[in-house]
């Protein structure tokens, strides 16, 4: 069969939009709800004490830009079903297989992070012990074969699945707020004395009590909680009324940083000062136990652990999602072009599935799951980033190439060329200070690895498959 009857073929398959607005408003909460926020922001509190705030204003300001520069993007041209569609067109072929390859990545080692997560949290109904490097290898494997059942039923049962997985973030927090309000008014004391009040934000050394030191190296790990906002636009293609729900689940993103990172995280260290809280426990989870309230610890280990889970289900989705494109694009095998009867790209699933078993490899080599999760995060940051960065040159290429299109917009992105300068240039200052610390060091040194393969992926297999295509066309 030539290529372009095969190519053909695929066309005739396509992402069928069954998501509804509230799955869509539901996933763009998921996807700013993180594991980063509810693992790593112990961490970050201990390396930027209260300027922690700060830190995630400016990203989540950052990141909503990015989003405003997406939503434009994608509403231009319908057509448009993901990051590849539009970098292929308005950059060239290169950018789409770049984009396209790079956020599979991007995914791959959020999943290996969450799985180092699933064992640090199941760790707290294991009396706190370790487990052994088979049996860490063992659940992170059943965790794989849960997620990957799921997502290949159908899509909408993806949408339901992420709407409760958001759900339970949602109330979870809002109840951890209402909590540490109470336990503030009381004036609770906890175990090592200190007392709830709003003044321990301030009144241990400042709010900036590590220095600017401290508030830099706070970056990597924050950055690492807003991976997945992004989803929404990888889900606009199976998303009904694009151009009503895209809009409002992106414009929504501010007031979602605020209240569940900015408010949350306000609360947490009135409760509990930040240096008494530990890097290595989460501190949604702490905040209960220094309460002594047992059972409500037990809860918050479950919501976060769900919290998990769901990062795996957006990103095996996700995943799955950018390996149909690429193979559309005959930049990925053609057999990852097809869909099953459920209208899901099963067969990209099963090789996302099994790339994130090497996650399972990685909790049997580093059992230390603290530092798998850092070396995964920051190898994730820097893949995000890429893509992040990616878009904002898309944005720049299109009001270059279709400014009609862009006089046409109803949901332009702020300040326009201006605004993707500065977005980039905060990027690249954050892949800066990611340069000073030794642990994310590490993992930014082997990077560069993987921008090798790709180059010898697009120069030695799809630049030749391409002019084949195209040949075989003439």
């Amino acid at each position: 069969m030539a290529l372009n009857e095969t190519h053909d073929e695929y066309e005739q398959q396509d992402l069928k939009r069954n998501l509804s607005n509230r799955h869509l408003q539901l996933i763009a909460i998921g996807g700013a709800i993180g594991t980063g926020l509810f693992m790593g922001s112990g961490k970050t509190i201990s390396l930027a004490g209260p300027s922690i705030v700060f830190i995630y204003m400016i990203i989540g300001c950052a990141l909503f830009l990015v989003m405003r520069a997406l939503g434009e993007l994608l509403l231009s041209n319908l057509q448009y079903k993901s990051f590849i569609d539009f970098a292929t067109d308005l950059i060239g072929p290169w950018a789409g297989y770049f984009v396209g390859w790079t956020y599979w990545l991007c995914w791959i080692t959020v999943g290996i992070a969450d799985l180092a997560a699933i064992n640090n949290y199941l760790m707290f109904f294991n009396d706190g012990i370790a487990f052994t490097p088979v049996e860490g290898a063992m659940i992170s494997i059943a965790a794989i074969l849960f997620i990957m059942g799921l997502n290949l039923v159908t899509v909408k049962l993806f949408g339901e699945m992420e709407f409760w997985f958001a759900m339970i973030k949602i109330i979870a927090i809002v109840v951890l707020i209402a909590v540490g309000i109470w336990m503030v008014v009381t004036g609770f004391t906890n175990e090592s004395g200190a007392v709830a009040s709003f003044s321990n934000i301030w009144s241990h050394n400042g709010m900036f009590p590590q220095g600017w030191g401290g508030f830099l190296a706070g970056f990597q790990i924050a950055i690492f909680a807003f991976v997945g906002v992004e989803l929404v636009g990888t889900t606009a293609a199976e998303t009904k009324d694009p151009k009503i729900n895209l809009p409002k689940a992106v414009n929504s993103i501010p007031i979602r940083i605020i209240i569940f990172y900015v408010l949350a995280l306000l609360i947490v260290m009135s409760v509990t000062p930040w240096d008494q809280i530990n890097p290595k426990v989460s501190p949604f989870v702490n905040l209960f136990s220094q309460a002594g309230i047992a059972a409500a610890a037990i809860i918050m280990n479950l919501v976060v652990l769900s919290s998990v889970m769901s990062s795996m289900n957006s990103g095996v989705f996700s995943t799955s999602r950018m390996l149909f494109g690429l193979a559309k694009e005959h930049q990925a095998p053609q057999a990852l072009g097809k869909l099953s009867k459920a209208s899901v790209p099963a067969n990209g699933l099963y090789l996302s599935s099994v790339a994130l078993l090497a996650g399972a490899a990685l909790q049997y080599f580093v059992p230390d799951t603290v530092r798998a999760f850092t070396l995964a995060t920051t190898l994730s940051t820097i893949l995000f980033i890429c893509v992040w960065v990616m878009i904002m040159i898309s944005y720049m290429r299109y009001r270059k190439l279709r400014p009609e299109l862009h006089e046409q917009s109803t949901f332009k992105l702020p300040g326009g060329v201006f605004t993707c300068w500065l977005v980039i240039l905060f990027f690249i200052g954050t892949i800066y200070i990611m340069s000073l610390e030794t642990d994310t060091f590490e993992a930014l040194k082997v990077s560069p690895i993987w921008f090798i393969i790709l180059i010898i992926g697009y120069f030695g297999f799809y630049k030749p498959r391409l002019k084949a295509v195209v040949d075989s066309k003439i």
